[in-house]
């Protein structure tokens, strides 16, 4: 590991060993009894981390060792496992307010894959590229797992959206906002996710220096192991890629963008099983974002199982292709 790639790691985590808001830290202590001895990581992010509040849905991710030994239902841990992650919901009283959370369950071993861009689905690595708080941590070694993930998710990403970046004469010369902000929004499009064309700006710009800061390190530790040749100037980056590598990764990324599109909606399915009160919060989160309201049916909100998620699913098939 070169000078660049350490550093890296090491900013991820500074950023994990931060204090935990006292909501964070309830809501993180109930989601690890529900995991049980299972788990070994629950990592607070999105929105609610930026802001610094509990207003709203807080999200977490929760690492455990196997599936198997997180959940008492097989059939939980098979949908985890054949296409992760699970995703629940949780609310618990604080005195007289209510904290609400939303968390995803992965694995030891689908944090290593997706981090390194090795499933189907983009959000993964796209989340952990991201500024994060360890809220508990079992131990050291999982504390440096999840350092080393982050910092692997950086990379990841980074080595996924040069190829889209526009070439002249060899070169792709960047902004390190122009860098994470096509990040964003590639995913995004993947996910089919109800974002607005300003939401990849807005997230950029909620810790500007620190995704600058990343986005050095990151782009030096791919120098330092060969993978692209960089340069600084006064505009931001230069960079020279492999001309086959990059080819294709950007085929890549064109046959995986439908697949990736049909896991986010049978994704949207399994989690109407795990989510519990799902609908309700599907639209309200749909209108947060896109300022679209959309009203359940009666009988949708008697029967979300049947009649529900189709109009989520189709609300957001909507939003893609405008």
């Amino acid at each position: 590991m070169g000078d660049a790639a350490r550093a890296l790691e090491r900013l991820v985590e500074q950023e994990l060993g931060r204090p935990a808001p006292a909501s964070a830290a309830l809501l993180a202590g109930r989601i690890r009894e529900r995991l049980g001895s299972a788990a070994a990581a629950v990592v607070f992010y999105g929105s609610c981390l930026r802001r610094q509040s509990d207003e709203g849905v807080l999200d977490f991710y929760a690492l455990v060792d196997d599936y198997a030994g997180a959940y008492s239902r097989r059939a939980l841990a098979l949908a985890n496992a054949t296409l992760p992650p699970n995703v629940f919901y949780l609310e618990m009283a604080s005195g007289d307010r209510t904290l609400r959370a939303k968390y995803a369950v992965l694995s030891a071993r689908d944090f290593e894959r997706g981090t390194a861009g090795g499933l189907l689905r983009p959000g993964i690595w796209a989340r952990f590229c991201q500024p994060l708080l360890a809220v508990w941590v079992r131990d050291e070694a999982a504390l440096g797992r999840l350092a080393q993930g982050g910092a692997r998710a950086v990379l990841t990403a980074l080595e996924q959206v040069l190829p889209l970046l526009p070439e002249e004469d060899g070169i792709r010369r960047f902004s390190a906002r122009t860098l994470w902000q096509t990040a964003f929004r590639e995913t995004y499009g993947y996910e089919m996710r109800p974002e607005s064309p300003e939401a990849a700006a807005a997230l950029y710009g909620a810790d500007a220096a620190r995704f600058d800061r990343a986005a050095e390190l990151g782009l030096a530790a791919l120098a330092e192991g060969g993978r692209l040749a960089l340069e600084r100037d006064a505009g931001g980056f230069g960079v020279r890629l492999p001309r086959e590598g990059a080819a294709r990764a950007r085929r890549r990324w064109r046959r995986r963008r439908p697949l990736a599109k049909a896991a986010y909606l049978i994704a949207l399915g399994k989690t109407t099983l795990t989510f519990g009160d799902w609908l309700p919060y599907a639209l309200w989160k749909l209108e947060r974002h896109t300022g679209a309201r959309l009203e359940p049916s009666p009988r949708q909100r008697r029967h979300p199982l049947i009649f529900g998620w189709p109009l989520l699913a189709r609300a957001l098939w909507r939003r893609d292709l405008r």
